[in-house]
């Protein structure tokens, strides 16, 4: 290619698909702005590179996460979703003791309870924006239940969130979101931790409560690596879930016939959002930094070089996936590139894929269908994760 493909660029974020099909055929490994990131698009090399941790570090996420003008560590860089193998092992062996498909599963009938409520209120109005009302709603109350905190801090656990997933997109110059980036790592350790100190006090069935407890062969979680994880937990839980409900709402409302197919074939409910899940992912990429000199396709990476996988370049790999360019959930795949792969694979995948669920079965059971009321989809300034910054509905009760 002549010119490097710039990742902030209106027309990729508008849409980034046939970038990727090109890159994929002329230049599967390439230099991309910002900053001459290197970037892997074909699914083949993604999952070489994920199954191979010691050449392909997750270290690389402190460069994005923890920039110089932060002036401070970020604790979500610091959770285990950028450590290395071995202490990624530990702190994955004692969280995974109290984040288990078992509290997954206890969580889903008061998931139904929370869309029920939601569903209801979106009857109220002519025209809804579905993010805040919904898509956000719904995994905010879920994770003030998690935490064992008030669920009207869901604006509160967004503007979080929003802030630190968006490190990676402030300016070198843009020198007041640098500011709001630094007081909002500082407002939320200031909470995290009176959450855990009021645990330590009294112990309530919740997953902060649990993680105090655990203990294996006498090894506890820190301090600091309890704030790490419900840093992680705050923001990887809350957006990714929020991405996909968006998704999932967005692609009803372009594809109607699917409501009617999905009511009277419940069968294809859980493949649809597997497709939604490749089709759409909410994270396009994965950071790695490469730790001695390799070559991949004849292109050589010098050690030190922070490399982008590019999951929704190879969740549309021709393949890998036939016809990936069509929306097809009778396609029968599972989507779990979109959650990572190998020892980084994402713990809360099953809780996303049970609120997608739960979302999914009470929207079919209230709507004919959804209608977009505005022209015009906007879509939010991030390096990682892609979904609209509105999404304005229509509803038409069933």
């Amino acid at each position: 290619m002549s010119q490097r493909l710039n990742l902030f660029d209106p027309d990729f974020r508008e849409n980034p698909y046939p970038h990727y099909a090109r890159l994929r055929r002329d230049s599967p490994v390439c230099q991309v702005d910002p900053n001459g990131f290197w970037m892997l698009t074909r699914h083949e090399d993604i999952v070489a590179a994920f199954k191979n941790p010691e050449l392909y570090s997750s270290s690389a996420l402190r460069m994005a996460g923890a920039p110089p003008w932060l002036g401070r560590s970020n604790p979500l860089v610091d959770s285990m979703i950028a450590a290395e193998p071995q202490r990624h092992g530990r702190l994955r062996n004692l969280i995974s003791r109290a984040f288990t498909n078992v509290m997954v599963g206890r969580m889903e009938a008061y998931a139904r309870d929370v869309v029920m409520r939601l569903t209801d209120m979106l009857f109220q109005s002519e025209t809804v924006d579905f993010i805040p009302q919904f898509a956000l709603a719904m995994p905010a109350n879920l994770m003030a239940l998690l935490l064992g905190v008030d669920p009207a801090l869901q604006k509160r656990f967004k503007g979080w969130a929003d802030d630190i997933s968006g490190a990676p997109a402030v300016a070198l110059d843009d020198v007041v979101r640098q500011e709001q980036v630094r007081t909002t790592l500082q407002e939320m350790d200031v909470y995290l931790r009176e959450v855990l100190e009021r645990r330590r006090q009294k112990p309530t069935d919740d997953l902060v409560s649990d993680l105090l407890q655990i203990q294996v062969d006498g090894e506890r979680l820190t301090e600091e690596e309890l704030l790490s994880f419900l840093s992680l937990l705050l923001v990887a839980g809350l957006e990714t879930t929020t991405f996909l409900l968006t998704h999932i709402a967005l692609i009803l409302a372009k594809n109607p016939e699917w409501f009617d197919r999905l009511r009277t074939n419940d069968v294809l409910i859980n493949p649809f959002i597997e497709e939604v899940l490749r089709y759409e992912p909410p994270n396009h990429f994965a950071m790695r930094l490469v730790m001695q000199d390799t070559e991949v396709r004849g292109v050589k990476l010098p050690a030190g070089s922070p490399v982008l996988l590019s999951l929704a370049s190879g969740l549309r790999d021709e393949a890998h996936y036939p016809d990936a360019e069509q929306f097809n959930p009778e396609r029968g795949v599972q989507a779990n590139l979109a959650f990572g792969h190998g020892i980084h694979f994402c713990l809360g995948a099953p809780l996303a894929r049970m609120e997608a669920r739960v979302a999914l079965d009470t929207i079919l059971a209230s709507f004919s269908r959804f209608e977009l009321a505005t022209d015009k989809i906007q879509w939010m300034h991030s390096l990682f994760f892609r979904a609209p910054t509105s999404l304005p509905l229509r509803f038409t009760p069933l």
